[in-house]
């Protein structure tokens, strides 16, 4: 992966608007354009079930909107985020806490998924030397960059004493808007997002919660059609996954590998809630 400097007429301009804009950027891969909104998603390393789904379903639901996702390649949510985006087609942007050099670039267990960003169009960026090895302060200092760039940052997952919280204060600081996926109260893992919701951060349920705040107006069926993913039950979405494409009712059974007695019962409330409908012999989404 070849590693290049940017002159710095090439610099994105968010990052030339921020109190501390970076002297230099090294880049492997292309910049998406600037005319798409960049997200920044960030969260804890050791993530919950609930942390993990909530990021997958928000992220799928942006699919085919101009957003850039972007993060920190870090074990955990980060990482979610990037392998989630690059599975719905959206552009995705890293700032690691390192150097981009092979032997430099952390953490090395997400050295294949940074290839994979790289191959679909996204890109690596650090204002560190390319053979800069990471460091505690070097995430501080990043996390400007990855703030800076974004018109808002959402927040899942993130612990009492965590660095997502800095990320969280360098976003409110810059003007931008926070984004918080509200936690169980019994969560160790919720305890600083639902502190920053106390202190007026935005509550996100939703993927169509994100789009409002980017700015993307929305008719009343995309809202309605959203907190209905959102809300569905596993054995739903599971259903709703395979209706991507019309199905007959046998196939549909087969493919969600249930007693046919269950299944049927399943589809019958499936139906009654308005989320499916069957029509000419083909069961299909409803909306």
């Amino acid at each position: 992966m070849e590693i290049k400097k940017l002159p710095k007429n090439k610099f994105p301009k968010a990052l030339l608007e921020i109190p501390q804009p970076p002297e230099d950027l090294w880049i492997i891969g292309e910049l998406p354009p600037e005319n798409l909104i960049y997200l920044c998603i960030v969260g804890s390393r050791k993530f919950t079930s609930y942390g993990r789904e909530a990021c997958e379903k928000i992220i799928a639901g942006l699919k085919s909107y101009p957003i850039v996702i972007v993060s920190g390649l870090a074990m955990g949510i980060d990482a979610i985020a990037h392998k989630k985006a690059l599975s719905v087609g959206l552009k995705v942007l890293v700032f690691p806490g390192s150097g981009l050099s092979r032997e430099a670039m952390y953490p090395k267990t997400n050295a294949k998924l940074a290839e994979e960003i790289i191959k679909n169009g996204g890109c690596l960026i650090s204002e560190f030397e390319p053979e800069f090895k990471a460091t505690l302060w070097g995430f501080g200092k990043r996390n400007r960059l990855m703030a800076g760039i974004s018109k808002a940052t959402l927040i899942i997952e993130a612990e009492e004493r965590s660095g997502t919280l800095i990320t969280a204060r360098l976003t409110t600081e810059y003007n931008r808007d926070l984004l918080v996926v509200p936690g169980s109260i019994f969560s160790p893992n919720s305890k600083g997002t639902n502190r920053l919701l106390h202190q007026g951060a935005t509550p996100v349920t939703c993927a169509e919660d994100v789009l409002e705040a980017l700015g993307f107006e929305l008719d009343k069926d995309e809202k309605k059609q959203a907190k209905l993913f959102f809300d569905l039950l596993p054995e739903e979405k599971i259903v709703m996954e395979i209706l991507r494409n019309p199905t007959s009712r046998d196939d549909l059974i087969r493919a969600i590998k249930m007693p046919t007695p269950t299944a049927n019962a399943l589809l019958s409330v499936m139906e009654i809630k308005g989320l499916i409908k069957e029509e000419m012999g083909e069961i299909r989404v409803s909306f």
